[in-house]
């Protein structure tokens, strides 16, 4: 919801690109949510484009349940809902990074642990005798009143999580395009996917402020998944999937200012009908594509060799 004072005063649209800039600026709170929104997509972007690489979109979507519950048992105890958040869905991120390659496999334990941390919030939602806006807020979103101290959080948060993905990047690509020969050259297989999930389970936690736990989907794995279909480069595709998750926030907060509806359901429809022309534009980049990874995948192996 946005602040009343917004209501007073109806938006002005025009063809004035710089008026326009100034009147979507113009207010404390809009200043904020376009802060913490650029922050959370390129943060969400980028490591989205790892989620996608890896197989590990479900994984993903099943971190923003299991933090529902960590975010609403905070409440329920007094703290903040980002301790909860950060606590539970780190604590899942390290479980399902040291199952490894056999977290692809494992689809209905996910799912069932899924539907019970979700079952979990609504029954500390249930217990708190506080404003249930809160728990809608968690999960669609409260971008619209966030704060300034907040937005510093969040800066400190997204940029730890790039920190910490650059530091690893070389060797998780290498495990990412095949793990096997990663392992057998001596990278630590184990140890990065564990990591890799902890830096997930931030992101998750991060991103929740702008779509919520149930929307989140959307804005870590649509950008991703585009940038795959167009480049079979890493750092290309980084830089793709980062741009379109910082364009799909943008155009979600300028849409919601001017109408009375949702943020998160403007950003996951801009990103779903994305995915969608995305799929319609590059049916014949589908066979390159493999082939592109497949020399990734050699070029890797090479500059690990001996």
């Amino acid at each position: 919801m946005m602040p009343e004072l917004y209501l007073a005063v109806a938006p002005y649209f025009g063809w004035d690109v710089v008026r326009d800039v100034q009147e979507l600026l113009r207010y404390a709170f809009m200043q904020h949510a376009y802060e913490a929104g650029t922050i959370v997509a390129l943060s969400a972007g980028i490591i989205g484009y790892f989620v996608v690489l890896r197989g590990l979109s479900f994984a993903a979507h099943a971190l923003s349940h299991i933090g529902f519950a960590g975010a609403t048992g905070a409440v329920l105890a007094g703290a903040t809902p980002i301790a909860g958040l950060l606590v539970f869905t780190m604590s899942a991120g390290a479980v399902m990074g040291a199952l490894g390659q056999r977290l692809r496999g494992r689809d209905v334990t996910i799912g069932l642990v899924m539907a019970w941390s979700l079952g979990l919030g609504l029954l500390f939602t249930y217990l708190y005798k506080g404003s249930a806006q809160l728990a809608i807020g968690i999960l669609f979103g409260q971008i619209f009143g966030i704060t300034s101290q907040e937005v510093a959080v969040t800066f400190v948060a997204g940029f730890l999580t790039v920190l910490a993905l650059v530091a690893v990047y070389r060797p998780l690509l290498f495990s990412t395009l095949d793990e096997e020969v990663a392992e057998a050259k001596g990278v630590p297989v184990r140890g990065l996917s564990i990591a890799f999930m902890v830096i997930l389970a931030v992101a998750v936690s991060e991103a929740v402020q702008v779509v919520g736990v149930l929307l989140i989907f959307a804005l870590i794995v649509a950008p991703a998944a585009i940038a795959e279909r167009f480049t079979t480069r890493p750092s290309r595709g980084l830089l793709l999937s980062a741009a379109l998750a910082v364009l799909f926030t943008w155009a979600g907060l300028t849409v919601a200012y001017y109408v009375p509806y949702p943020v998160g359901f403007f950003i996951t429809t801009i990103a779903f009908g994305s995915y969608v022309l995305a799929r319609l534009a590059a049916p014949a980049l589908t066979r390159p594509r493999k082939r592109g990874r497949e020399l990734l995948a050699r070029e890797e192996q090479l500059r690990h060799s001996p």
